[in-house]
């Protein structure tokens, strides 16, 4: 795979059909390169971090979006691990609470964007108001938005509307020198299914489990339906999607982790260079030191 993005990147919703994108594909890879490959490509990644960083015009906004044990966690955890922690901002994003509801649903979002050149991650984003609110219409009334005041009034329109607010915000964050890269990690039902299991068997693991995990479960089609929908209406050209498939978790990791590199390399962020009279002064404080 020269350039792995061309393989799961989707950029354009016209013909975009989630039963198009498998949660296996792993081509010739093996396991072993992969990990071979993702621990050397860290080196390579903390320095276009510290490019981004130097360079302070630029950002990136890393959105991951999945279903409960596609593994965010674990490939926000692996990908980024030799990143210079002063550069980088996660953010998980939890229910809104009761202060976020007294504004817009993207407003808690641009708080946490990255400032110049800073890497920022989404674990979660504003696209949960279009997937999980979706799928459960009544949490929109929580908004209190004029005009809607029971959950058939969120009809078509309203969603189109919601689609077009986060393209507009996206298109607005691109303008002003934010690229913005989401991922959906594509798991299988059965694959999931595997994880709960290991998760309830392994002690170590217990705490990550949850009830609310298991109903949800039960919305399956309705989420698939709604990831297929979200995607659709808001890839561009600018703001892409990737559908990386999870079920190996060891590919979703080296997929994400090339990607990010690639989206780097494409932002060409460069260390600043010194116009010729600070260079000249930087050389006299250069002689002044080593004169002591």
């Amino acid at each position: 795979m020269s350039k792995i993005s061309d393989n799961f990147g989707v950029t354009s919703g016209k013909s975009f059909k989630l039963a198009n994108f498998r949660t296996v594909n792993t081509g010739t890879l093996k396991k072993k390169e992969a990990k071979a490959d993702l621990a050397d490509f860290r080196d390579e990644l903390k320095e276009y971090q510290e490019r981004l960083y130097a360079e302070d015009s630029q950002s990136l906004l890393i959105i991951f979006q999945a279903m409960d044990a596609a593994g965010k966690d674990g490939a926000i955890e692996h990908v980024m691990s030799g990143v210079n922690p002063q550069g980088c901002q996660v953010f998980s994003f939890k229910q809104p609470t009761s202060n976020d509801y007294e504004h817009d649903f993207l407003w808690r979002h641009y708080k946490a964007l990255p400032e110049r050149g800073r890497i920022g991650i989404h674990n979660r984003s504003h696209y949960e108001y279009v997937l999980i609110c979706k799928v459960h219409p009544a949490f929109n009334l929580s908004e209190r938005i004029p005009g809607y005041r029971s959950e058939a009034d969120f009809d078509v329109n309203f969603w189109e509307d919601r689609y077009e607010s986060i393209r507009q915000f996206e298109a607005h964050l691109h303008r002003n020198g934010t690229k913005i890269i989401k991922f959906f990690l594509h798991v299988s039902k059965d694959e999931q299914k595997e994880r709960f299991l290991d998760r309830m068997e392994d002690k170590y693991k217990n705490w990550k489990f949850s009830a609310a995990d298991i109903e949800e479960r039960g919305y399956w089609d309705d989420y698939m339906r709604a990831y297929e929908e979200a995607i659709a209406a808001t890839a561009t050209d600018e703001s892409p999607w990737y559908v990386i498939p999870a079920d190996k978790k060891w590919f979703a990791r080296y997929a994400v982790g090339k990607i990010i590199m690639e989206t780097l390399a494409d932002m060409e962020p460069e260390f600043p260079k010194l116009p010729d009279k600070q260079r000249t002064k930087l050389e006299a404080y250069r002689k002044l030191l080593e004169d002591e």
